[in-house]
């Protein structure tokens, strides 16, 4: 496969991040205005409307797994070998996607704290300006709302940028220290490993369990794992090797996802083990994608959540400003709630598009320029290779 890889071939990710930050957003407009009418609640049940409006934490999880599978293919796609990966190509191309968009979000959080916004500012009893500012570009906002809780609105989303951006400041260094990918795949099962222990036995604050940096970096470690095991994988597994694997992921993904009443009874939530099978559910499902893609995911069916898919990074960082003016206007119109499934529709619809805005005016310009052209060589080839054994 080429450096630029046709939409097909990334399809099934796109409809999944698309499917994941609806999760995220219906989560947060449920927390203001929780769904009704109660008929139409009652009729949903209770497990129906669980994995509507109460997915936003798996959700995250998820995009952790997606995370690692990405960054780590399109480590591949450029330098051909995990172990010639440049550290300081790495870190700027991952600052020209990420930077930009959250500098702006912080900028206008300062602005709207300073104003004395109702719906936007901190509460300077428990924390400054300055010191969630630091938190958010020192990648340790996820330990001050641990400290704190929850900070409001697009501040709170931040906690999962913290995680994330962590892992890769290590990614590259640990990529050349370990001198090959098989010592490197070893390596990232250390985290997987921590991840339940960090989520149940580390520490009793509940904040912190599940916003700890070993409590996701597990989940970006099953995504590097399943991209290594689709691309060097010597020969294409067979048709039955491959729908096992697909299967499982699926079981996985949908017991988690669907059964959580089962899986707490089961005491899988005890030790935090119900997201440790998510993320490998969702990992086997992304190597099984490559090796065989879903050809279904590219069709017009599945355009709308594409789209929320490409645009995922804006609408998370960005949906707050739609959800939280707009639970206020239902409350001051004093609407009925029948008209409760149009509005979250309508929530919905306008975080998409604001992230399109963000994504289309600001994020996707400001990448290019610091990109810039020959940044780093691509490898001219995905073929499965065999490990390096150096």
């Amino acid at each position: 496969m080429s450096s630029s890889a046709p939409l097909p071939r990334l399809a099934h990710v796109d409809l999944l991040r698309g499917l994941l930050a609806i999760f995220v957003v219906l989560l947060h407009a449920n927390l203001r205005i929780p769904f009704g009418p109660p008929e139409l609640a009652q009729w949903l049940g209770p497990r129906a409307s669980g994995i509507l409006f109460r997915s936003g934490y798996y959700a995250v999880i998820v995009f952790f797994v997606v995370s690692g599978y990405l960054i780590t293919s399109a480590s591949i796609r450029r330098w051909g070998d995990l172990s010639r990966v440049r550290p300081a190509s790495f870190y700027r191309l991952r600052a020209a996607r990420i930077l930009p968009p959250l500098l702006l979000l912080l900028a206008v959080l300062a602005v709207l704290h300073l104003a004395g916004s109702a719906w936007f500012a901190l509460d300077t009893s428990k924390v400054s300006l300055w010191r969630a500012l630091l938190a958010a570009l020192g990648l340790h906002l996820n330990w001050l709302e641990a400290q704190v809780g929850y900070l409001p609105g697009p501040w709170g989303v931040l906690w999962s940028l913290s995680v994330e951006e962590a892992f890769y400041l290590g990614f590259p260094l640990f990529c050349v220290l370990c001198g090959s990918e098989r010592r490197l795949a070893l390596l990232l099962v250390v985290p997987i490993v921590l991840g339940p222990l960090a989520r149940s036995v580390f520490s009793d604050n509940e904040l912190w369990q599940d916003h700890s940096y070993l409590s996701g970096m597990d989940g970006i470690a099953f995504g590097c794992l399943a991209a290594l095991l689709a691309h060097r994988v010597p020969q294409t597994p067979t048709v039955a090797i491959r729908r096992a694997v697909l299967l499982t992921g699926l079981v996985l993904s949908v017991a988690v996802f669907c059964f959580r009443k089962e899986v707490y009874q089961l005491g899988l939530t005890r030790f935090g083990l119900q997201v440790t099978l998510l993320e490998l559910g969702i990992a086997l499902m992304l190597a099984a994608a490559h090796w065989r893609p879903w050809t279904w995911c590219a069709g017009a069916m599945a355009t709308s959540l594409r789209w929320f898919g490409r645009n995922s990074y804006e609408v998370y960082l960005s949906h707050m400003f739609v959800v939280i003016p707009a639970a206020w206007l239902f409350q001051w119109l004093g609407a009925s709630p029948s008209w409760i499934p149009l509005w979250f529709f309508a929530v919905v619809a306008a975080s998409g598009l604001l992230g399109q805005v963000f994504a289309q005016w600001f994020s996707e310009p400001c990448n290019r320029a610091l990109r810039g052209r020959g940044s780093a060589p691509a490898a001219s080839s995905l073929r499965p290779i065999r490990w390096n054994r150096s």
